[in-house]
């Protein structure tokens, strides 16, 4: 499933064939927004959070999600598409390279020079999210900046793993990633954030950030020796501690939260576990 890692490898790729190149050709059927003509240069590629961005000169800029479907592929002209062309949701073709995104369900423009305007004429779609926790030049100050939206973006009672996933808090973390930082910090995912101290609040941050960045190389993902610690491991014995793994949906849109319960005991404010699997 992708998240900031994922998004941020896909930049890693795209950026080399794009940047610095002239449009040749583009084509996206469900585009919203307006489209960036044959001849315009490409500035730059970005990722911010789960979100990729494609600059291009002149202020416009196409924005994609992937959310749970969506992907980035490059290619040389010819070559075959390791994906359906019905799946295509936007293609880019520049000399010698055709960058081509499959099944996101968000596919953009806007523009970055004219703040204030309608969809596709200059609403920046990420200027709420919080620092992105996959940059290599991520401060202590965008740490502090995390924690003090933990505060002014959620509510009180809200579990410490749904503030997680707030890209507004953090941007990056997903459904895995908050899970192993969790475990990691060992904390309670069903604890209300408001009850755990600021500085517990800060490592769970800045280890999520770890993560998320130690995986920017590709390959598996690995948060511990051997593959993650807790994420798709339900009913398997902890690698910490031998305790079986439990999992539970939680959350408005009832995510998976995996999690030990000897490495993570439940907080005195956290609701009751009952209805975990």
């Amino acid at each position: 499933m992708p998240e900031g890692d994922t998004i941020h490898r896909a930049a890693g790729r795209l950026r080399p064939a794009l940047a610095g190149a002239t449009l040749r050709r583009f084509e996206a059927p469900r585009l919203q927004g307006d489209r960036p003509r044959p001849g315009t240069g490409i500035d730059d590629v970005e990722a911010v959070g789960k979100h990729l961005l494609v600059h291009f000169e002149g202020g416009l800029t196409l924005q994609t999600h992937m959310r749970m479907t969506g992907s980035w592929h490059i290619y040389r002209p010819g070559e075959r598409w390791r994906k359906p062309p019905h799946l295509m949701r936007a293609l880019l073709e520049v000399d010698g390279w055709l960058a081509v995104c499959f099944a996101a369900p968000v596919v953009r423009t806007y523009r970055r020079d004219a703040p204030g305007g309608p969809l596709g004429r200059g609403v920046d779609p990420v200027a709420h999210l919080g620092p992105d926790l996959c940059r290599d030049d991520l401060t202590p100050a965008d740490i502090d900046d995390c924690v003090a939206r933990m505060a002014s973006c959620t509510a009180p009672d809200a579990d410490v793993k749904t503030v997680l996933l707030d890209q507004r808090v953090a941007a990056g973390v997903g459904n895995v990633y908050a899970s192993e930082a969790l475990f990691a910090c060992g904390i309670d995912p069903f604890a209300p954030v408001a009850a755990l101290p600021h500085d517990v609040r800060r490592r769970l941050v800045d280890t999520a950030s770890r993560l998320l960045r130690s995986n920017l190389d590709g390959g598996a993902r690995e948060t511990v020796d051997g593959g993650l610690a807790v994420y798709g491991r339900h009913r398997q014995p902890c690698r910490r501690c031998g305790t079986t793994v439990r999992m539970r949906r939680q959350g408005s849109q009832s995510r998976s939260t995996y999690w030990c319960p000897t490495c993570q005991p439940p907080s005195p404010a956290s609701p009751n576990e009952a209805s975990a699997e």
